[in-house]
Parts: C-alpha cells; structure tokens; sequence
C-alpha cells in the first residue's frame, strides 16, 4: 500500500481555513455518493464530496469552514484486500469540500474497486475501470451516453438499469440539472423552489440531485466522462450573451464552480471565475478516440432571435462559430492525426439537419448546428478533406432519439455521408415521452438521412468492435414514478470503412 498522499495531486486552491483533523459528524458525510472519471490507461480521477446536510440553505453541506482530511483507496477487489493505491487529499471550504483525486500508476484495462474515509466515516464502494494501453488492440469497448434530467420532471429508473450493463464509460453530454425553480406534479420539486443563481443555490441544486439512489449507483458502478451543456448555468446562454455583464458572468462563475465541485473532473478543468476547460480527448487503444467538445462557452449568440426559423440566412455567415477558432482547429487537427478505429464526438446538440416544417418551407433550430449551418459545413469539409474514417457524433439535448446520416449537403440525399449520428434520449426531463409524437414524425418526413425516431425516455448502450459498432437505444415506458422495466427499442448498425447507418432493427 503507497504512502498516504505519494499518488493524489491536491486541487484545492490555497485554503485560509484551518485543518480539521480529527473530524466527527453528526450525520454521514458521504450523503452524495462517490463517482470517478476520465480514465486512462494508468489512472483515474476519483471524487467525492462531505455534506451531511446537503441541502442546508447556506451552501456548505453542514460543513465547517475548516479543511478536512480524506484518506482515498483503491484495491484490485471490492473488498479491499489487496489496496494498491491509497493517498490523502484536504477537503477545503473553497471548492465546497469536495475531493478530486487523481490517481496513477494503474494497470491499463483493469477493474478497480475504491472509497474515501474521514474520521470514523466510510464511503460506499465504487467500481471503475482503467482505459486500454495507447497501443493496445481490445476486442470491444462498450459505454453508454445519457443527458437531461430534469429531477422534478421524472425518476431516474434509466441510471438503476445503467448501472447494471457493465460499461466501461459513460458519457453525459449536459444538463445535469436544470437551473429553474419547477415543481412539476411527481412531488420532486426542486430545492430551492426558485430559479438559482449564487454559488449556494448552485450547491444545494446539485445537492438534491445527487440525493437521488439511482443516480449515484449510475456513478459507483463506471467511470464518466462529463461536459455541460446550457441548464446547469441558464437556457440556450451562450459567450457572446454573457459579454460584459457582472451578474451573468458572476452566475457563469457560480455555475461552473459548482458544477465543478460535484463532478469526477482532473484538475486542468478547475474553473477561472466565468471560464472552464471542459474539451478534451480521451483514447481506448486503437479502437476509439473521443473527442469531447464544448458548444457553449466558445459559440456566438443564436441566429435570427434564437427560436425555431425559418429563412434565416444569418446562419450561413462564415464568421459564426460553435466552438471557437482554437477548439475547432484542436478538433480538426486531432481528427486528422488519429489512428483509432472510431472517432468519436462528444457533442452536446445535434449536428444534423433537422427540418421541423412539413412541406417545401423549412424551420431550424437556432441554439442546434443548424444555426450555425456555416460552421458546420467547416467542420464537414475540414473532416472530408482530412480523410477521418468512421466519425460518429453522440448528441444530447433534444429529449428524443435518432439515428442519422451526416451528410455532405443535407438538401441533396445523394451527397457524400460524412459519417453518423446517435441523438440520445433524456433520463427524465419532459416526462414520460411516447414511442412517436408529431415532431418525430414530420422529422422523419423531412429528413431522408435520418433513419430512426423515438421520444420515450432512456438511454443508449454502444459496443464497438474493429469491424462494428451497434447502439442500442434503451427505453423505459415510463418515469412519472420508480421502478420501470427498460427493453431495447432499437438497435441501430454502423460498418467500419462505410459511413453512415447499415441497419436499424426496431422492436415489435
């Protein structure tokens, strides 16, 4: 067993507090469970944070303002017999006394078991599991990708059936809460019951959230990934709306720093005042590469007054951007130097076309890549003219799921296909959705490249070969109360070396 702290990099910033060292409390700690994330080849982030009164109205967790002590383990068996790793990290009043601990020297594409100790306190256990060796050829790799869940709006029976499918990763792809102070009629109100915007609004938002079993089971049971989309700061907010406004940059600098306390986040994504490094790449051998993007703090406002339009030609002005010039050559030069097998975009709303009005008029989303059609085609040639094989997008946001075609000219089906798409589903948020509404079908109507449409609730399972990749699309009937059973509604086929959709098999 390494020697406490010979393997933890502190993230606390330069704590005033003084240290507690010998800590008790009056209520468990570890009320919010335990989570890791991003996984390499020989290490994993692992977090935690102490709030024994997660929902106390001062934002503290009912914790002192005193630094904390928090021993780390992690064993080759969940009963912690053979510890390989240990280390001791402060939990600081700063960042909310949360733990972020970044552990190395682990074997690559190996299951590890972890939990945190203060006092005479211990953590559940979590299970995580390292990613392959950069050069290493695994026979599969298998994650799921979830997003938007609304706690007022729904149970989280999709991340119980999660956390029992085995992953190596999962990806959320945003709106991890919802900012807004509704109600909804399940009796999963949110606290506070208004609209938040201080760092202690923030705190206690996620506080209730993470109160929830399911989704702390979801977090025990694999290592995530995770980037924010516009909820867990305001609706559609975008960096060119923040401008110089003091209290929208100052609710930008809550938000992150919130969401950063209570996600499993390496150090390089602590949070400047109202600025966040959230994209970044990830690599499972040579089989996939994900490239997590974010299309928020980097995009220019919405076209043509935000909304669903129509005739918008602001869309197409070349200046427009999603991502930003630095992150968009980061992308595209990342894309063109891989040698994985699937390169994978972690993206947050949609990129294909998504034409919403029946007949020859067509109407787009502006806060979608269809508002910023421009930049999309940018993304598109810069990708063909680089010859990046087998790119897939997964995409929240939408609260429905498609399988999609990515095509080099939306508006004429015999144009190359750049490579696919899988929009996935919410967990929760707009409640108990159905198997087709009339969007979905006029979505079908008018957009030959996609090939697939539902809007129940879920998420999806992707397994990844050198030869093929197959998602399947995970649906519960309903979430307006506990225990749904889930099934596969769809299982949709790629083929290495031929882009776009092979297949779909629908149940029934």
């Amino acid at each position: 067993m390494a020697g406490a702290g010979a393997l933890a990099i502190p993230l606390t910033t330069a704590s005033t507090a003084s240290a507690w060292n010998n800590p008790r409390f009056p209520d468990d700690p570890f009320t919010l469970g335990v989570a890791s994330g991003d996984p390499t080849p020989d290490g994993v982030v692992l977090w935690t944070r102490l709030a024994p009164d997660p929902l106390a109205a001062d934002g503290r967790g009912g914790m002192p303002d005193r630094t904390v002590p928090v021993l780390w383990q992690v064993a080759e068996d969940p009963r912690f017999q053979r510890v390989v790793r240990s280390g001791l990290a402060w939990a600081s009043p700063e960042l909310g006394h949360s733990v972020h601990a970044e552990v190395s020297w682990l074997r690559p594409g190996r299951d590890y078991w972890y939990r945190f100790r203060t006092g005479h306190e211990v953590s559940e256990t979590g299970h995580t599991r390292t990613a392959p060796a950069h050069g290493a050829n695994p026979s599969s790799v298998d994650f799921g990708f979830v997003s938007c869940q609304n706690y007022a709006d729904g149970y989280y029976t999709a991340f119980r059936h999660l956390a029992e499918e085995d992953l190596d990763l999962v990806v959320h792809l945003g709106d991890y809460i919802y900012e807004g102070g509704g109600q909804g009629s399940i009796g999963r109100g949110h606290l506070p019951e208004a609209e938040v915007f201080s760092l202690a609004d923030y705190r206690i938002r996620y506080g209730q959230y993470k109160s929830d079993p399911d989704l702390r089971a979801a977090h025990a049971a694999a290592p995530w990934v995770v980037v924010l989309d516009d909820h867990e700061v305001d609706n559609n907010w975008a960096d060119e709306l923040d401008g110089h406004d003091n209290d929208v940059l100052a609710r930008r600098a809550a938000a992150f720093r919130a969401y950063y306390e209570h996600m499993p986040l390496r150090r390089a994504a602590m949070p400047r005042g109202p600025d966040m490094r959230l994209y970044r790449r990830l690599g499972y051998g040579r089989l996939a590469r994900f490239n997590v993007v974010d299309t928020r703090q980097h995009r220019d406002n919405q076209a043509c007054g935000d909304g669903n339009v129509s005739g918008c030609a602001e869309r197409w002005d070349p200046d427009r951007t999603m991502l930003g010039a630095e992150q968009e050559r980061w992308l595209l030069d990342g894309l063109g130097r891989s040698t994985a097998t699937w390169n994978v975009l972690a993206n947050q709303i949609f990129v294909m076309q998504g034409d919403s009005a029946a007949g020859p008029e067509q109407a787009f989303g502006m806060d979608t890549w269809d508002g910023y059609a421009a930049a999309r085609q940018r993304l598109f040639d810069g990708i063909r003219s680089r010859d990046v094989d087998n790119f897939v997008v997964i995409t929240g946001d939408a609260h429905r799921s498609v399988a999609a075609d990515l095509k080099a000219d939306f508006d004429d089906p015999d144009s190359a296909t750049v490579g696919a798409e899988f929009l996935g589903t919410s967990v929760s948020s707009g409640g108990n959705g159905q198997d087709q509404d009339d969007w979905g079908r006029t979505w079908l109507a008018e957009n030959p490249h996609m090939k697939f449409h539902n809007s129940q609730r879920g998420y999806a399972r992707c397994h990844l070969t050198d030869t093929h990749w197959r998602t399947d699309y995970r649906v519960v009937p309903y979430v307006d109360r506990p225990g749904a059973p889930v099934g596969t509604r769809a299982t949709v086929h790629l083929e290495a070396g031929n882009p776009g959709i092979q297949g779909v098999d629908q149940a029934g």
